[in-house]
């Protein structure tokens, strides 16, 4: 009884009548209850805005972490410090990179040079292979392929020219036509049309690059057609019957028939079709088996199988891009061991290499002279200043102590390379130099075609290294073409670099090489990175995909279907930079 009578107390607490009988009571109970809603109205008011502030502070981390991306891709990066690729002998390393303003000022000088030789080309030879800016019409020198157009695309996109982009596009879609009766070079074709395309397609994913690069491959393929593998280097684009130059008996030429891999690796890789990779990399296959102790091999070589033809060795014209593309091979397949008797076999080729250097007097400027036999020939082509950007592009494959040595000799040479420049009146370089003892060096042969080895190989070791003194020659040498070259409907050759006479012809190479060499000499290392490309010896850089297959190391020759297939990195907006 006594806990009924407990129960029936504390339930008269909730009867209504108990507090209209006691006042003060329900006064003290309302303004409890005031309060209370109020303690609970704040503290949910309280939560609501701290959720919304953190939902503001993730919106601001997402456009911060946008805003860096966009850094990143647009090189807009004016004072600020980012992480970009380079290295000191490996081109995987990070380093903090801060954009110099006068490096944005020159970036837009060469820019401007585009727009210049591009538009004289739209104005006075569109769909032609060249201008000839004096006479102010095109000329086909490449069977009317649009040579400079399809040269010139990767260099439109990387600068963010866009209109001149898409206009070149058009005329890609609706007038580039392969079905000619026209006996093309085979290399050149390759470099140029294939390679051009392919680079096209990596940065902007258009497809209709990569069905273009398609049909002029198939048309070129049977040059491969040989007893040994070894192309042809002439073949016509309508009927096909490969054969080579009347000049060299019957020979194929180094360079124009095995420095084809870059283009149609990728070419296999992308369409999934290994006969591309198959043809090229035979070539390389057969050459290996008779390959000389210090790699280095005569300019003239027999696709019939005969013996080895005496004839010039040497970096210079007919030679130079045999062993760039065994360096460059390598650094495509990702230096995987699926391309490791590239890098041999180019290892090799750079003993040879070393000892054809030579030494001048008075100044010691380093060269690197020829060989006809067992003779030596103190004379270097401007064209071989392409060796110290890929001995320094090469220098990361060694142990330290080599791999120094190898840049150090990169250095020497460009030093050498610069002062062809700086050694003539006009500041532009000749065609080749001798060396004789007691004079450093004498201009050879005096024209001068707008040609890019030289700033090819500053902008490399600028990369690799971060020495801004490449970028000041860089600047020189540009200024020269500027002064000596630039006429109001595009730019021309010099016919003498003493004199000054200018010639009649805009090569394709100045707007799908030099300039671009130029732009990239003054832009972030993240516009085209030297960790996820590769450039071919036109220039055009050709996205790295790592190889698993085992063509080289077996002999195969038939690897390009056991790869995974490609996969394009970039979108359109990505491969663009963002360049203002």
């Amino acid at each position: 009884m006594g806990r009924s009578r407990s129960s029936a107390n504390r339930w008269k607490y909730i009867n209504p009548s108990y507090y209209l009988k006691r006042p003060k009571r329900l006064a003290l109970l309302f303004i409890v209850f005031v309060f209370g809603s109020f303690f609970l109205w704040d503290r949910q008011t309280l939560v609501r805005d701290h959720q919304e502030e953190i939902s503001k502070l993730n919106e601001e981390v997402i456009r911060l972490q946008d805003l860096l991306e966009e850094l990143k891709n647009d090189h807009s990066v004016s004072g600020e410090t980012v992480n970009f690729s380079r290295s000191d002998g490996d081109v995987g390393k990070k380093i903090d990179y801060t954009e110099d303003p006068v490096d944005a000022q020159r970036r837009e000088k060469v820019k401007d040079a585009m727009r210049h030789a591009w538009s004289s080309y739209e104005k006075y030879a569109w769909g032609h292979d060249e201008l000839q800016p004096q006479t102010k019409n095109g000329v086909d020198s490449f069977g009317g392929l649009g040579a400079t157009l399809i040269d010139s695309l990767d260099t439109l996109y990387i600068m963010g020219l866009d209109e001149q982009f898409q206009r070149a596009r058009e005329w890609v879609a609706n007038s580039l036509d392969f079905n000619k009766n026209y006996d093309a070079s085979v290399f050149e074709t390759t470099i140029r049309v294939v390679g051009g395309l392919l680079s096209a397609y990596d940065l902007s994913g258009d497809r209709l690059f990569l069905e273009k690069a398609q049909d002029i491959a198939d048309r070129l393929l049977p040059a491969w057609n040989t007893p040994t593998g070894i192309p042809y280097n002439i073949i016509n684009l309508s009927h096909g019957n490969p054969h080579n130059h009347g000049w060299t008996a019957g020979h194929s030429i180094l360079a124009d028939s095995a420095s084809e891999q870059l283009e149609f690796i990728a070419l296999s890789q992308r369409t999934g079709d290994p006969k591309y990779q198959q043809k090229a990399e035979n070539v390389i296959l057969e050459i290996s088996r008779t390959f000389p102790d210090d790699g280095l091999l005569p300019i003239h070589i027999n696709p019939e199988g005969k013996a080895v033809v005496y004839s010039t060795m040497t970096f210079g014209a007919m030679g130079d891009s045999f062993y760039e593309y065994l360096l460059k091979v390598w650094i495509q397949g990702n230096r995987t061991t699926a391309v490791d008797r590239y890098r041999k076999m180019w290892e090799t080729s750079m003993k040879g290499l070393s000892s054809l250097v030579r030494r001048t007097s008075p100044s010691y400027f380093a060269y690197i002279g020829e060989k006809v036999g067992d003779s030596f020939v103190d004379k270097m082509d401007e064209l071989a200043c392409f060796a110290p950007g890929m001995l320094a592009l090469g220098s990361s494959g060694y142990g330290p102590d080599d791999s120094q040595k190898f840049l150090s000799l990169a250095e020497e040479l460009a030093w050498t390379c610069y002062n062809f420049y700086q050694s003539t009146p006009t500041k532009l370089a000749g065609e080749n130099y001798v060396f004789n003892k007691g004079q450093d060096m004498t201009v050879g042969t005096s024209w001068n075609i707008l040609r890019p080895e030289t700033v090819e190989s500053l902008f490399y070791l600028w990369r690799l290294t971060g020495n801004k003194t490449y970028q000041e020659w860089g600047w020189n040498i540009f200024q020269a073409f500027e002064k000596n070259s630039r006429i109001e409907s595009g730019y021309v050759g010099l016919k003498d670099v003493n004199s000054g006479v200018q010639d009649n012809m805009m090569q394709s190479f100045f707007l799908a090489e030099t300039l671009k060499y130029l732009y990239l000499l003054y832009s972030p290392p993240s516009v085209i990175p030297l960790d996820e490309w590769v450039f071919n010896t036109e220039a055009h850089p050709i996205k790295i995909v790592s190889r698993n297959d085992r063509a080289m190391s077996s002999g195969a020759g038939k690897s390009a279907g056991q790869q995974k297939s490609y996969k394009r990195a970039l979108t359109r907006r990505e491969g663009r930079f963002g360049n203002k």
